[in-house]
């Protein structure tokens, strides 16, 4: 007589998928990856989560809201944007090097590179990217507005710059950097803003 197949925590495995994507990225994490991981057969992943894809992409929005908000925070609760800049980037350091995850950034890394089959993957993470410059964009012009900032200061170009350096910092936290190097870089960054304080 067969056996009822065990019951499993949903939110347990979806947490262990992202960690496996977050590790491995999205081509790199096959369906005997997440098989080991979850312990559950493929028939009870698709049953549970549906396609590879659809885990995913619930698996991003998993890692979005918990270890990836540090930057939504700080934009929207500091004072000043040079507050939020520096919060922005110093709870990266944080969110890239947490202890007994995998490090640097499930957003940044976990499709950077798919093959033509997965295009829609890489498109999705990179409007994701997309969407954290537009924030970092937004609250420099509200410091322009405010009068914090110069009204020439070029609001893009400050926003791209940041998001570079923050994701920059989550790639060097994958490969090993660690934290005061990557706090040592935070400095440096904020004098971007120098030039262009009212």
């Amino acid at each position: 007589m067969v056996g009822r197949p065990r019951e499993f925590d949903r939110d347990e495995a979806l947490e262990r998928a992202r960690d496996a994507f977050w590790l491995r990225g999205y081509e790199g994490t096959s369906m005997a990856d997440l098989v080991a991981v979850l312990g559950l057969t493929p028939p009870r992943i698709y049953a549970a989560f549906g396609s590879k894809e659809d885990l995913f992409r619930e698996a991003v929005s998993l890692y979005r809201a918990r270890e990836g908000r540090f930057a939504v925070r700080a934009l929207e609760e500091e004072p000043t944007a040079r507050c939020a800049i520096e919060r922005m980037l110093r709870d990266g350091v944080k969110a890239f090097l947490l202890p007994g995850k995998p490090r640097g950034c499930m957003v940044v890394s976990a499709a950077t590179n798919c093959s033509k089959s997965n295009d829609a993957v890489m498109d999705w993470l990179t409007e994701h990217r997309r969407t954290r410059i537009d924030a970092v964009v937004d609250r420099l012009r509200k410091a322009v507005d405010d009068g914090e900032l110069r009204a020439d200061a070029d609001v893009q170009a400050l926003g791209d710059y940041f998001a570079t350096v923050l994701n920059g910092m989550a790639i060097l936290a994958r490969d090993g950097v660690p934290k005061d190097r990557l706090l040592a870089l935070i400095p440096p960054a904020l004098r971007a803003l120098d030039t262009v304080t009212a």
